[in-house]
């Protein structure tokens, strides 16, 4: 057992800086949130972590989002859950490898040869002068691990400052070993299921990070362009007519025009052919309910690809492809009078586009522009084919959402997952989970009901999760991608760009009747959708998968369940027929001061280093728990403020009882007699009262309503414990009046144990100053108030109902209402009255009767007297007279 600790030896303020260092230090030797495996499947609460993405800091929204969870798992491991709750590193992304470039200034060339022993310094500000340095991809991949461990270890010091109760011999990254060798599984076992395909096909490209991306990636930003009304005419005959794009640059791609079919405007050229200004080239029209007659000129050009509608029709109608843009975001070389580039007047279609090619996107829309301007551009001749100047719009046009430039849809091949197919499927385990709150099962749906891509998981970069894939090459040296060689599951993690496979010899490698390596690496989402498995041992430990999955909860925010949320559904699915999670528990964002997300891409983000250093853990876990789940929530410091008092004041509540009841704790036996202990009136009805509030801040976490239970919890500590029983119960506690031993152990017993409660209904929102104040008592067993249970009805109906349920809330209502007239007349709350007639109606008055000395004795009244008075409502009092004793 602890020692007895003498109050006179706490110091008088609360010092949380070096207490919270303190207490983590405790929690980490002690392993009190280690994970403990003997238990079943039912008492398991299991966290499916969000990984962080390393690429760069953190920013104070994950610290509002990560806290939401941790309240809940700490409520959940006081209610006697095993709980097991990982961390994960998402480390092998586009961002990370964004970051090492900027980090070092380097630029990956798989060309280039591996150099041993590479050591490079940071990047200053005038290496930026120069062109990045160019680095073998080995080297490249050395530098992402470099600078992904020194990124983890600043933020594994954050979320150990912030409380977060995570068993950190959990951790992971999604681009160890471990998580390496279960995303290719994942990858075989799709690829054997039928689910996974190899296809050249128009995909989604960001042109900056020369990748493909998945429509889950994709947002929709406003962007300001120009509408361009460009004339085209229709074949065989002398009709001509406008069509409005925004895309001109894209003209020598356009290989067809569409309207809607009952647009009557253009009925008659359905099955006709129109002929392109510029370059000469017949391109079907067909009708389309796809087409907008509102938009534009109502009439539109079809061109490989301007977006996701032109691939729809280029598929549907067997239009020719005519890619333009190639992987850079530059026009490509391109000869009209081909196969696949038709043109009435070859000569004087490549004579055009030998002024676009190898320019820019805005580069090449000036430039055709200002051809469509000439007085003879339009497919008559008769006079330019840009009629009228361009029209200045704002539209809507789709990014990266770690992009800074608009996609494009360029031919390459990508291996994809069929999900488009599966819907419905999809939707029907969506529904299986219990979302909180409940209405973000609509954005889920809602998001499946409009898939309409697969899922492309290949990405053309350097540090990820490689494909375990290579392809024989035919006599020529031609891959065949229809026959791909997939790797033994027993070999795994495989490098192709290094691992042989079986049958082959490393000689062979891209020689003709040999093998080539599959180069791209896998989407970072198809490893982060693995979570649950790689922390439940997925393959590795099927004893401990069967435990830990499905987990019990996902935590993460709204704009990722488009993401991380729908393909983690859709992987359960496809590998084990069954939900990832029982529940989702969806968090907002945060939002600047002008109510926009906070975000490190758009640079409004705060620190959380700084703010925990100013206010403190606690009080910023105050600010995270007082917003409800699901709700975008404004970066508010006077939040913090709020916290620090409740802090303090918990600190000095702590002191005081500790000081009162420390005498009597010996009598008390730290709650194991309360129920003999705790017999006076005022004492019961206080439980009574207690008992109330942990039915309703159980029921609110049982609803992953921690936010209800907080305000509750807080609500109750200053109006009716610190304000109200503390004052009405302490000089009773010290023996200041002339009370019997009983009830002066009542009184410390019903402080000792309010206090004892208290801390554990605010343990999961406070972690530092409630296992402060725990650590003050002595105890056989629980060194953490984090590993006591969590205050139960049960508990609490040991302790004898009061005779009378209105008992504590009269006491509550007399005291205020002397306090509000001593206010009124300026004088000490403190101040000792000589005579005070307080009046309540009848009924009131008998709620009153047994609790009337506790009032005398905390409003110091040496005369006091009850007067009836039936105008009163049921419970109210009032001062009808007061004199006020002379001071010495």
């Amino acid at each position: 057992m602890r020692p007895y600790l003498d109050p006179a030896d706490l110091p008088k303020h609360y010092d949380a800086s070096s207490r919270e260092a303190y207490h983590r230090e405790q929690w980490e030797r002690q392993g009190t949130y280690r994970y403990q495996s003997d238990h079943t499947r039912e008492d398991a609460f299991v966290v499916d972590t969000p990984p962080p993405t390393v690429s760069g800091s953190l920013h104070v929204g994950h610290v509002f989002s990560y806290t939401q969870a941790d309240v809940v798992v700490r409520y959940q491991r006081m209610s006697g859950r095993r709980v097991f709750y990982p961390m994960g590193w998402d480390d092998n992304g586009l961002p990370t490898e964004r970051r090492v470039q900027n980090y070092f200034h380097v630029r990956c060339d798989p060309s280039l040869a591996f150099e041993p022993g590479l050591d490079l310094p940071m990047a200053s500000g005038k290496a930026f002068n120069e062109p990045a340095r160019r680095v073998s991809r080995r080297n490249f991949i050395e530098l992402c691990q470099i600078v992904t461990a020194q990124d983890e270890r600043v933020f594994q010091e954050l979320w150990q400052r912030m409380g977060l109760s995570v068993d950190w011999t959990q951790q992971y990254a999604t681009i160890d070993e471990r998580s390496r060798a279960l995303s290719q599984h994942s990858f075989i076992d799709l690829y054997r299921k039928g689910h996974l395909y190899s296809s050249e096909a128009p995909t989604m490209w960001d042109t900056d990070f020369q990748s493909a991306v998945a429509q889950a990636e994709v947002e929709d930003r406003p962007t300001a362009g120009h509408y361009h009304d460009i004339v085209f005419s229709v074949a065989d005959g002398d009709r001509t007519f406008a069509v409005s794009t925004t895309r001109p640059e894209l003209l020598p791609a356009c290989v067809g025009v569409t309207a809607h079919p009952e647009d009557k405007r253009f009925a008659d050229l359905f099955g006709t052919y129109a002929v392109t200004p510029l370059f000469h080239s017949r391109v079907p029209i067909f009708p389309s309910l796809e087409a907008d007659p509102e938009k534009g000129t109502g009439i539109l050009m079809v061109c490989t690809f301007g977006d996701a509608t032109d691939v729809q029709w280029w598929q549907e109608q067997g239009l020719e492809l005519r890619q333009i843009v190639d992987r850079s975001g530059r026009l490509a070389p391109r000869l009209f009078g081909q196969q696949g580039w038709q043109s009435d007047e070859p000569e004087r279609a490549n004579h055009h586009y030998t002024q676009l090619a190898g320019k820019t996107l805005k580069q090449a829309r000036g430039a055709i522009v200002d051809l469509l301007r000439q007085p003879a551009s339009a497919p008559t001749g008769t006079g330019p084919a840009l009629r009228g100047e361009p029209r200045p719009i704002e539209h809507t046009v789709r990014y990266f959402e770690k992009g800074d430039r608009p996609l494009e849809f360029v031919t390459t091949r990508q291996w994809f997952v069929r999900l488009t197919d599966k819907k419905d499927e999809l939707i029907a385990r969506g529904k299986e989970i219990a979302w909180h709150p409940p209405y973000m099962l609509a954005r889920y749906v809602d998001w499946t009901e409009n898939l309409q891509l697969d899922w492309c998981i290949s990405r053309q970069r350097y540090f990820g999760v490689p494909f375990p894939v290579w392809y024989p090459l035919d006599a020529d040296g031609v891959a065949d991608y229809e026959s791909p060689i997939v790797a033994d599951a027993a070999a795994l993690p495989a490098d192709p760009l290094t691992d042989v496979p079986v049958g082959f010899r490393a000689d062979q490698r891209d020689q003709p009747g040999g093998f080539t390596a599959e180069a791209d690496v896998l989407d970072t989402w198809f490893t982060s959708s693995l979570t649950p498995q790689i922390g439940s041992g997925w393959i590795l430990d099927e004893e401990r998968h069967e435990k830990l999955f499905p987990a019990s909860i996902r935590p993460q925010a709204h704009d990722i369940i488009r993401t991380w949320a729908f393909y983690t559904i859709a992987k359960s699915h496809l590998h084990h027929d069954t939900v990832p999670w029982e529940h989702a528990f969806i968090s907002g964002w945060i939002l600047d001061p002008v109510r926009k997300k906070m975000s490190k891409s758009k640079g409004n983000t705060v620190t959380p280093q700084d703010i925990i250093e100013t206010n403190h853990a606690d009080a910023i876990r105050y600010w995270a728990a007082s917003a409800r789940l699901g709700v975008d929530t404004s970066y508010d410091e006077g939040m913090f403020k709020i916290g620090r008092r409740l802090v303090t004041k918990l600190y000095n509540a702590g002191k005081f009882v500790r000081g009162i009841t420390a005498a009597v704790e010996h009598e008390v036996d730290e709650r194991y007699r309360l129920a003999e202990s705790i017999c006076e009136e005022l004492d019961r009805g206080f439980v009574a009262e207690l008992r109330a509030l942990v039915a309703a801040a159980t029921a609110a976490f049982q609803l992953f309503d921690y936010a209800s239970a907080l305000h509750r919890t807080e609500d109750f500590f200053w109006s009716n414990f610190t304000d109200s029983y503390l004052e009405l119960a302490k000089n009773r506690a010290k023996g200041d009046s002339e009370v019997s031993e009983a009830a002066r152990v009542s009184a410390a017993a019903g402080l000792h144990f309010g206090l004892d409660v208290l801390v554990r209904l605010f343990a999961p929102f406070l972690p530092f100053i409630t296992e402060e104040l725990w650590s003050w008592h002595p105890s056989d067993t629980l060194t953490s108030v984090h590993l006591a249970s969590w205050p139960s009805e049960g508990e609490l109906a040991e302790i004898p109902e009061p005779l009378n349920e209105g008992s504590f809330a009269a006491a509550k209502a007399s005291l205020a209402a002397i306090h509000r007239h001593k206010t009124q007349a300026s004088v000490s709350v403190a101040r000792e009255l000589a005579t005070i007639e307080l009046a309540a109606n009848p009924a009131t008055i008998r709620s009153a009767e047994e609790i009337t000395p506790d009032v005398i004795s905390a409003v110091r009244a040496q005369s006091f007297e009850l007067v009836e008075d039936d105008e009163l409502g049921l419970g109210e009092f009032e001062v009808r007279s007061a004199e006020f004793a002379a001071q010495a």
